[in-house]
């Protein structure tokens, strides 16, 4: 969905030449520490670039820029985290939710710009969204908020939709979620029934029960399992004919019916502001959270067909993404 490529790994930097704004000496150049769950290949890389660009850095000139790539194993969070921290960067920006709590674990005083996140009062993150406090603010995605929205896509394609299968992982953000999604299916009439995976070990058992509670479509939550797999849940998917939702666009690409989820690319581009506002002497604890302003739509029409599905023409409208 103009989004997400997650797979090998990488580390890099750019190094540059002077820069002078309100907060850095004359002829220091700022320097930024990138953490990024996945690989360089990660669309919203090249958003956080581009918003560099508008602000007039320029990487290898006027700043410099350490990349550290995690390619979805949290396994290197900690080691990651650790080497950018001991570089002692003006700034340290970072893609994803877990990898942000391993960095504001590791100092409290580095100001920390997380570019995807997600319910980060509730993961401990910030203490508000007006006022976060402390060392960190950042851009919400709302990825776990927009789960309700899946279930409501999937009613316009299945008017006749009373049993909805809800795959989850391992997260504490999946009670709050799973309790908003049973309220907006009961104002739908459809009935939720949640099922937990672990790990692809669990995943054929997991369509396995969806089968036998006679599930007649699927919502993928997010979890830490999706940026990895999300194409092997889109083609089980396919295989067992339900018709899926997520917010990848690997997921959708394997087989899954539609993803819906924020423009990380735009939320990575508006990053760059805060890096700006930062570097010229504000404080992250008086920064407010933002949340995103765009939203993709992907559906797959080929999908649709091999299901016997008529995909609205008013939901076909409003695509950003359509495979055919």
């Amino acid at each position: 969905m103009n989004r997400r490529s997650f797979l090998s790994a990488l580390s890099g930097g750019l190094l540059a030449a002077p820069l002078a704004t309100q907060a850095q000496p004359v002829g220091k150049v700022p320097r930024i520490g990138a953490l990024v769950v996945a690989t360089p290949g990660f669309p919203p890389i090249e958003g956080f670039r581009q918003g560099l660009r508008e602000l007039g850095y320029v990487e290898g000139r006027n700043i410099a820029v350490e990349y550290r790539y995690a390619a979805g194993r949290t396994d290197r969070y900690g080691d990651l985290a650790g080497e950018v921290v001991r570089l002692k960067p003006d700034v340290i920006v970072v893609w994803g939710t877990e990898f942000t709590q391993t960095v504001r674990r590791m100092t409290p005083t580095i100001p920390i710009v997380f570019a995807l996140a997600d319910r980060p009062v509730e993961m401990g993150l910030v203490a508000n969204l007006a006022r976060p406090g402390g060392n960190v603010t950042g851009l919400t995605t709302l990825s776990f908020e927009l789960s309700a929205k899946r279930l409501e896509l999937l009613k316009e394609v299945l008017p006749k939709l009373t049993r909805a299968a809800a795959l989850y992982g391992p997260d504490p953000r999946t009670a709050s979620t799973l309790k908003e999604m049973a309220s907006a299916a009961q104002s739908l009439g459809i009935r939720l029934l949640p099922v937990e995976v672990r790990g692809p070990e669990d995943f054929d058992r997991a369509f396995a029960e969806m089968t036998r509670e006679q599930a007649d479509a699927l919502v993928l939550l997010p979890t830490s399992l999706s940026p990895t797999l999300g194409a092997r849940l889109g083609d089980l998917a396919l295989k067992r004919r339900l018709p899926a939702i997520g917010q990848g666009r690997e997921f959708v690409e394997a087989g899954a019916l539609m993803a819906y989820a924020a423009n990380w690319t735009d939320i990575a581009r508006r990053a760059a502001t805060f890096v700006d506002k930062i570097l010229k002497g504000a404080k992250p604890a008086d920064l407010p959270i933002e949340q995103p302003t765009k939203f993709d739509l992907a559906i797959n029409l080929k999908t649709a067909k091999a299901l016997g599905l008529t995909i609205p023409p008013s939901l076909l409208q409003r695509a950003d993404q359509v495979i055919e």
